[in-house]
């Protein structure tokens, strides 16, 4: 006899009841919509948690190991809930199939994964961190939920980006939810991020414009020499390979473009006879 809401959480029909909410958590996580954001995963969600509501309850458990999948009509469950359509109510329907008062979101108070199992124990919350903790990685001292703690935070990460938090959500008995953390990179003042690449101004005296010399450049590693040579022009790109922001998936690094901006003396500043000397040569 087909038994297909064990495929569903992918289980034996042998699994005891501990292996049953191991094999539940796991695939409710995966597919839940707040993590999930392809089309299928909200209807494959509804499927998990309307298919634990069954196996957990040893009443409706003991009803469907008798009758199997004669009670979805022969089909198996992923067939039966599709034919329901996208606006399927599978609570109400194995609430008339298999009995009993209340729906399938009694045992959560009707919140949390759409009125099926458990609620969502997840808080998402935002972060903003400074730009060089972004670039560097490092931690981050935050208050959610009336906790306050330190995070980790990876270097490279973007804005945009989600941090996983573990068991720092809310909590339903005994179980612990994560925190969801949507990070905003604060703006710099001496830096501008492109994808994995970053771009900084510096000034060039007249003189190291001229007639070339080295210049004292602070980078996000440490403080470097760059060499500039004669005749630089005013927006002239120096390129540190490897200085850049590291590739959080490839964990390769981008490069780093020092631009020059030619920093011209005031004119009155000047020595009078060099003044009159460029005046009358340049």
């Amino acid at each position: 006899m087909a038994k297909s809401l064990y495929e569903t959480l992918g289980v034996s029909e042998t699994a005891s009841a501990e292996e049953i909410k191991k094999a539940y958590r796991k695939l409710a996580r995966q597919y839940h919509p707040d993590i999930n954001k392809e089309e299928s995963a909200q209807d494959k969600f509804k499927e998990i948690n309307a298919a634990y509501e069954v196996l957990s309850d040893s009443q409706k458990k003991a009803q469907y190991d008798q009758y199997g999948d004669q009670m979805f009509g022969g089909q198996n469950f992923h067939d039966f809930a599709r034919a329901q359509g996208t606006g399927m109510d599978l609570d109400e329907i194995l609430r008339q199939m298999f009995g009993g008062g209340g729906g399938f979101g009694g045992r959560s108070g009707g919140g949390g994964f759409g009125g099926f199992g458990m609620p969502n124990l997840d808080i998402q919350a935002r972060v903003t961190i400074p730009f060089m903790v972004s670039i560097i990685g490092g931690k981050q001292n935050i208050s959610v939920n009336n906790q306050t703690f330190d995070i980790k935070i990876p270097e490279g990460i973007k804005s945009g980006e989600t941090l996983r938090v573990r068991g720092k959500g809310k909590s339903f008995q005994g179980q612990v939810g994560d925190l969801l953390l949507e990070v905003e990179v604060a703006s710099s003042v001496e830096y501008e991020r492109k994808e994995n690449d970053l771009y900084k101004t510096f000034d060039v005296g007249l003189k190291e414009a001229l007639f070339g010399g080295k210049i004292a450049i602070e980078t996000p590693e440490k403080e470097v020499s760059l060499k500039v040579p004669q005749n630089t022009k005013n927006g002239q790109k120096f390129r540190l390979k490897g200085k850049g922001v590291v590739d959080r998936k490839t964990a390769l690094k981008g490069d780093l473009y020092l631009v020059a901006n030619i920093a011209l003396p005031d004119v009155e500043t000047l020595d009078k006879g060099l003044r009159e000397l460029m005046e009358a040569k340049l």
